[in-house]
């Protein structure tokens, strides 16, 4: 029997096993699509972060509703999103089309090279960006374009161009793969503001409900274009919110000093 005075023995630490089940299914997708990718299967390798998109959009919502965050889930989270929306749209760009820019000559080589490291590079420094500014910027919003939404617009171009029949070395490609590489990250560690979508209401209007039926049937008709066209359009959101945003402060900013001009 132990003593009275013996110290008090310290709570097993563990981890919560649901949300980060969800995490580690995400980044399993993001190292499949890495592989199908040097199997060339392009179009499956982007439905794979497509995947691990979803999953990693639930595994915070589970934590949030099942009240199991946690510092290790945090950081997890980080990690599995650096390897599905940072290497995996990277590497798997790189394999389909952008490793094929050498046979153009050894500088494109090199291009093509640096758009897949620009890519990965940015999507690290995103994603160390929001870890450091978690706990004081507004959820509403992101600064820079979400590593997810970086990932949905460079697969969603692959999976597009394949289904419509375009290799990755044919000349509509090859110019327009780098381009879209070296966009989606710089516009990651851009100051551009993007909404989050983190504050949806319960209770929408019900026109919102037909036009959902509207997207359905059109993913279901052409789920690669629409899935380009959607993330294309977010992306042009944040540079067009941001601007207009910066206008609509300089007006009212402006609108003093034209009111105390007045006689």
């Amino acid at each position: 029997m132990p003593s009275s005075d013996s110290p008090p023995r310290k709570p097993h630490r563990g981890i919560y096993l649901l949300p980060n089940l969800l995490t580690t299914g995400g980044m399993f997708a993001g190292f499949y699509a890495i592989v199908v990718a040097l199997a060339g299967r392009p179009q499956e390798a982007a439905m794979a972060v497509f995947i691990a998109g979803l999953l990693d959009g639930l595994d915070g919502r589970v934590a949030r509703m099942t009240n199991t965050q946690s510092e290790f889930g945090v950081q997890y989270d980080s990690l599995a999103d650096m390897v599905s929306f940072g290497l995996a749209p990277a590497l798997v760009m790189y394999i389909w089309s952008l490793s094929s820019l050498k046979q153009v000559s050894p500088f494109w080589g090199k291009v093509g090279f640096a758009a897949a490291f620009i890519y990965a590079a940015c999507a690290a420094l995103r994603l160390a960006r929001f870890n450091t500014q978690v706990g004081v910027i507004d959820k509403r919003y992101f600064q820079g374009l979400a590593s997810p939404a970086a990932a949905a617009l460079v697969m969603s171009f692959v999976w597009a161009m394949s289904a419509s029949g375009f290799a990755g070395d044919s000349e509509l490609v090859q110019p327009l793969a780098p381009c879209v590489s070296v966009a989606a990250g710089l516009l990651m560690v851009s100051r551009f503001r993007y909404y989050s979508f983190k504050s949806w209401p319960d209770r929408v209007p019900f026109v919102v409900i037909p036009l959902a039926v509207l997207l359905l049937m059109a993913l279901y008709i052409d789920p690669p274009l629409v899935l380009f066209s959607i993330a294309a359009l977010y992306v042009l959101s944040g540079p067009l919110f941001t601007l207009w945003g910066l206008r609509r402060r300089r007006s009212q900013r402006d609108a003093p000093k034209s009111d105390s001009s007045a006689p």
